[in-house]
C-alpha cells in the first residue's frame, strides 16, 4: 500500500533536514516544515516523528506537534473564537482556528458560545472544517441493535432544550436527560456516564442519570452509606427534610432518598430517629 500524507490527522514522518526556521519532514510527494516553535528539544535527522498535518493561514501544508481538540471524523464541543461574513472560527489548539461555513450552523453561533460540532476533510477544498449540524453525521444503524433499556453509555451533554439537555450517545446517536430528572450538575461537553430509560420511534434515546431498577437502588443506597460513614455515622435528615436540603448533600431527589433509607433499614444498617438517621 502507497504511503500517503493524512491531512487532519496524526501521522509519523521522517525528519530529513534541519533549517534555520525549523525542520523538514518526508510528506512522500513534498517535504513539510515543521516550523520552528513545534520541534521537540532532541531529535535526529533520519527519525521519525508524530506530528498533525493541517493547511496553514496560507494554505500551505504543514507540520505540528501541537494536539487539537480533534482531528478529522470526530466530534468535539469548541468555543467560538470570531464571527466573519463567510462564517465562524472555533478554539481548537492550533493556531489557525478553525472554520463553520454558515452553511453548516444550524443556528446562529456567537462569539464565547460553545458548540457541539463535527470535524471532516472538506473534499472541494481540501481543507479541515466543522459542522454543527451533527446529525448529518451520525452514522446509519439500526438503533435496537445498537442499545437496550438498562445500557450504560458515554454521553457529551452539548444543548439545553426546554425538555433537557442533549445529549452524544456512543457518538453515533442524540439523546435527552430530561431536566426533572437532572439532580446533579451537569457540565456543558464533558463527557459522562448515563444510562439508557427508553428507546424511542424517532431514533432518539431517553437517558437517566442513574442505573434503572434495582442496580439503581443499589447505587442510592450505596451513596446512603457512604455519606452516613464520612459524616461520624449521623446524617440530619429525615423524611419531613426539603428535598433541597436532601440533595445538597447526597445529590439524590427526596424520592429516592426515602426509598434509599427504607432499604437500608429493612437491611437493618440504619435506625431512623425523629430527626436524623444514623448507622447500626
Amino acid at each position: 500500500m502507497e504511503n500517503k500524507l493524512k491531512i487532519g490527522e496524526y501521522n509519523r514522518l521522517r525528519i530529513i533536514k534541519e533549517v534555520p526556521f525549523g525542520l523538514y519532514l518526508d510528506g512522500y510527494e513534498d517535504e513539510i516544515l515543521l516550523p520552528l516553535q513545534y520541534v521537540p528539544e532532541t531529535y535526529q535527522i533520519d527519525e521519525f516523528i508524530e506530528v498533525f498535518i493541517y493547511r496553514d493561514s496560507e494554505d500551505r501544508i504543514i507540520a505540528t506537534t501541537l494536539r487539537p481538540k480533534a482531528t478529522i471524523n470526530q466530534f468535539a464541543y469548541l468555543e467560538v473564537h470570531s464571527v466573519t461574513p463567510l462564517g465562524v472560527f472555533l478554539e481548537w489548539g492550533l493556531a489557525k482556528h478553525l472554520f463553520v461555513p454558515f452553511s453548516q450552523q444550524f443556528q446562529k453561533m456567537t462569539v464565547g458560545r460553545s458548540y457541539l460540532v463535527y470535524v471532516y476533510l472538506d473534499l472541494q477544498t481540501d481543507r479541515i472544517v466543522a459542522s454543527a449540524r451533527i446529525e448529518n453525521f451520525l452514522p446509519v444503524s439500526d438503533i435496537h441493535d445498537e442499545f437496550t433499556i438498562g445500557d450504560k453509555v458515554d454521553a457529551i451533554p452539548f444543548e439545553h432544550t426546554d425538555l433537557g439537555i442533549k445529549c452524544l450517545v456512543n457518538n453515533c446517536k442524540i439523546g435527552l436527560l430530561f431536566k426533572n430528572q437532572v439532580f446533579t450538575k451537569v457540565i456543558m461537553g464533558e463527557p459522562m456516564s448515563v444510562y439508557v430509560s427508553n428507546i424511542r420511534p424517532d431514533d432518539k434515546l431517553d437517558l437517566r442519570l442513574e442505573p434503572i431498577g434495582l442496580v439503581r437502588m443499589d447505587s442510592q443506597m450505596t451513596r446512603l452509606l457512604t455519606a452516613l460513614k464520612s459524616n461520624n455515622g449521623v446524617l440530619m435528615l429525615h423524611d419531613k427534610s426539603p428535598a433541597e436540603l436532601i440533595y445538597d448533600q447526597l445529590g439524590m431527589s427526596k424520592k429516592d432518598f426515602k426509598k434509599a433509607v427504607g432499604g437500608l433499614y429493612k437491611s437493618k444498617q440504619l435506625a431512623i430517629h425523629h430527626d436524623c438517621i444514623s448507622l447500626l
